[in-house]
Parts: structure tokens; sequence; C-alpha cells
């Protein structure tokens, strides 16, 4: 039988989890972003053509009127004909329970389903892309909110470096994660790396790891701060530490820069 204390103790166990919310605010003691990634992989110019038009005039606008201000649109940048084809979206949310809204709100707004028809409705044999990757990820404690970098250098000559830092074991990533809370990532914001996120990766298809991105004014400030870093005596103290060593068994890392439509 479903007593009112087994009801209680429920609703006390949803509320520390931050499953439920509390009016009027709806917002809990723990004040982080969660963030999504989005990657659009695709092939052709045509789906290149179509996705640009869908990002710049329908889904971007959509989640300004969201209220959802500081979207990032990047692509790789060039390497040769070799170059990957993605789109990476990142998008911040206040919540979890705000991300999970916002679905709802695009099917229901007009104006975005009028923008972005030709997108929504591609037939199945001329798909706009050829797969979608979404990553989940909550700010980490020390940068709990995401950072819009001051970029003076023209949008095609600017880096935003976003990297993923695997782990071998479930402890070694938490104490990377520990690492980045504890001084690394404010390493990163005294050497002007210009970071725009820090997140524990909470769904992807490889787990565990963590991801950041970092912005750079063009690929020679990039490498200055890059040497900076590696001999800074924070980080030789940091790294020498036995409680932080073999924390990370694989680095991926994407080059990219803004669209000209993106909010950074």
């Amino acid at each position: 039988m479903i007593t009112m204390k087994t009801i209680t103790k429920l609703g006390t166990v949803l509320l520390a989890l931050g499953m439920i919310c509390v009016a009027p605010s709806c917002s809990t003691t723990e004040d982080r972003d969660y963030y999504e990634l989005k990657f659009y992989r695709y092939e052709t110019e045509s789906q290149e053509t179509r996705l640009d038009k869908y990002l710049a005039s329908a889904y971007l606008p959509a989640l300004h009127r969201a209220g959802i201000e500081k979207v990032g649109i990047l692509t790789l940048r060039e390497e040769g004909d070799s170059r990957e084809k993605i789109m990476v979206i990142l998008t911040p949310f206040s919540s979890m329970a705000s991300r999970m809204e916002l679905q709802g709100m695009l099917k229901n707004d007009q104006i975005y389903l009028d923008a972005g028809r030709e997108y929504l409705e591609s037939p199945h044999d001329d798909p706009p892309f050829s797969r979608i990757e979404t990553i989940l990820l909550k700010a980490f404690s020390a940068t709990p909110h995401i950072n819009l970098p001051d970029l003076e250098s023209q949008r095609p000559d600017r880096v935003y470096e976003l990297r993923s830092y695997q782990a071998a074991t479930e402890q070694l990533y938490e104490r990377k994660v520990e690492m980045f809370n504890e001084g690394e990532s404010a390493l990163f914001e005294k050497l002007g790396f210009n970071p725009v996120f820090f997140g524990e990766v909470i769904a992807s298809s490889h787990m565990p790891h963590l991801m950041y991105m970092t912005a750079h004014a063009d690929t020679s400030a990039q490498k200055d701060n890059w040497n900076a870093f590696r001999v800074h005596p924070d980080w030789e103290e940091m790294k020498g530490l036995e409680r932080y060593k073999n924390t990370v068994s694989k680095i991926t890392i994407y080059q990219l820069y803004p669209t000209p439509y993106s909010d950074y």
C-alpha cells in the first residue's frame, strides 16, 4: 500500500536528484548550466547548404525566441580535401527540464515550422545530413556558466578548440574533473584561453569523458597559449601529483570556427 509517508519520502528523493522543483522560481540551490552539443555530419554541398539555411533562418531564431541567447554554431576548420564535414551546435540550458521543453516549443512555433520547412520535410532519399550525434553535459562546479569570448579577429580566423578527454575508469574520470575544478580551468582563464565552457558529460556514446571549449583569436594565438600552458609552474605542479596521473586515456580535438550567424 502506498502511504503518505512513502509519497513524502519519494518526493524528498526526487527533489534531491533535481527531478522536481518548487514554485515560484523552479530552481535548485545548485546553479550550473547544462549543455547540448549536436554534431551534424553531412557529405555533400547540397546538404551543407540546406543545413546552413535551416540553422540560420529557422533553428537559431527559434532558440532566441525561446530565450536562449548564447548559441554557438561552428564548423570544422579547413584541413585540405580530407576535411570531415561537421556542423557543431552548442546550446546552453539553465536546467535539464528547459532542454526537454524545447522540442515542444519548437513544434508549436509556426514561424520556425514555416522557415524550416525545406529541412524538416526533406524526403527519405535526400536527407539534409548523414547522422546527428547528441552529447549532454553539466557545467563544472568551478565554471558553472557559459562564457562568450571577446575576440576582435575576423570570424574565419578564430579557432574554437573543442576537446574531449576520455578516462579508463569512472574514478579516474572523476579525478580529472576534480583537477579542472581545483586549478586547471582557472589556469586556462589566467592564460587567456577564453574558455567557453567546461562540462561533465552526462550522456554520449563513449563514456566516461569530459569536454571543454576554448577560443583563440587565430592559430598563432592558439599556439602561443598552449606553449605558455605547458611550461607554467601551476601546470607542472598539478600534473606531477600522484592523484592526477593516468586520468586521461584518449584525447579527441576538434578545431572549429564560427559560422557568420553564430552568437559567438
